[in-house]
Order: C-alpha cells, then structure tokens, then sequence
C-alpha cells in the first residue's frame, strides 16, 4: 500500500489557480514546498507527480523539479516534456498517460533511480480529485499539507480543489494535527500560526487520516 501526500496552497473556498497561473506570489511559501518535497534521507529521495497543465505552468528553467523524481500525467503520449535541443536536465521526468502507470512505476524499484522516500501529489484540480477518491483499501491520500490562504479572499480564482473536509469517510475522517507534529513529520522548523506575506495571510497546516 502506498500513502500519498497531497500538498497545496488554496483559499478559504478552495481556490488553487487563474489564468493557469497561481493567484499570489509567496516567495516564502514556494520555499517551504520546495524543502517538504525534496527532504528526504540520504540515498531516498522524493517523488512530485503532477498533470500537465501543472507541469507548464512550473518556469521553464526550474522543470524538472530538481533533486526529486518528476512523474507527468497526460492522456497525449506523444506530449514532449522537454524541447528537443533541450539540456540535460537536473532530475528525471517521466511522462505517463494515467495515474495508474505513474504509481506501478514508484512501485518497481528497478526503475527508481533511488528508494522513495515519499510521494506528492502536487496538482492540478483534476489529479487533486483523483487521488482524494482513491480508497483507503490501497493507495491512497492520507495527508494534506495544506496551505491555507486566509486573506484577502481571491474571488477570481477560476480553478479549484475538491473540497476534502467534506468528503465523509466513518472509519478514517480527516483531522488536523497540532504544528508540532507538522514539523516533526517535514523535518524541520515551520513558523507557525498566520503570517503575511507581500499582502496576503495564510497559514501551514496538516491534516491527516
């Protein structure tokens, strides 16, 4: 069974994007994905899967994600991930036409450049819904790391997450953990409570089940 981590930055209705593009620049916020999602122990590493829309709209220059394994999901298998004359790139990508092809391939160590330490899901809207309706039977979602846009509201967000609160499960319904266990399972200090940045509060938060 392999447990997913869904991360996200997302307002207090669940807005994610607009115009493809995310509605706010967080310097401070980009830094924490990047440290939760490349630390991992010495000789493992971390994978990022991701749709495509996700993938283009991460600059050109910093994809592949680097010192993580990258897994693009997009029905057009003849989608080229990077130009031709491309150089070689930082980190491995891989194209794959389902989730479920990305997922057999973290799950065959043979073609792991590394062990995986763990794997995020790390957008967009659709690929959010997919895997919070993976059953907990297999592998599926059983954390979110959750960055909360408090304000202001971003009302023109045209992309949204599912709402995962209210999707009801008896036997394993969400819940939040206290900050120190966030920082106990990231592996390193994370400010805590509402902070601000160029204008716009939010918080870091995890939910588990």
């Amino acid at each position: 069974m392999t447990r997913l981590t869904l991360i996200v930055a997302a307002t207090r209705n669940n807005g994610i994007g607009q115009n493809s593009h995310l509605p706010w620049r967080l310097a401070k916020e980009m830094a924490y994905f990047k440290r939760v999602t490349t630390n991992a122990p010495e000789g493992s590493m971390n994978a990022v899967v991701m749709g495509r829309n996700t993938w283009e709209s991460i600059p050109q220059k910093f994809r592949p994600l680097n010192k993580r394994l990258n897994l693009v999901i997009s029905s057009n298998t003849n989608y080229q991930l990077l130009p031709a004359d491309a150089a070689t790139p930082c980190a491995l990508v891989y194209l794959h036409s389902s989730l479920d092809s990305a997922l057999e391939r973290l799950s065959q160590s043979e073609y792991l450049e590394a062990p995986i330490h763990r794997t995020f899901i790390i957008g967009g809207a659709s690929l959010y819904r997919e895997t919070l309706a993976l059953l907990p039977s297999g592998t599926f979602v059983d954390r979110v790391l959750l960055t909360r846009i408090l304000a202001p509201a971003f009302e023109d967000c045209d992309v949204f997450m599912p709402d995962f609160l209210t999707q009801t499960d008896d036997t394993l319904p969400w819940r939040r953990v206290s900050h120190a266990e966030l920082q106990e399972w990231v592996g390193f200090d994370v400010v805590a409570g509402e902070q601000e940045e160029n204008g716009v509060q939010y918080e870091f938060q995890m939910w588990v089940r």
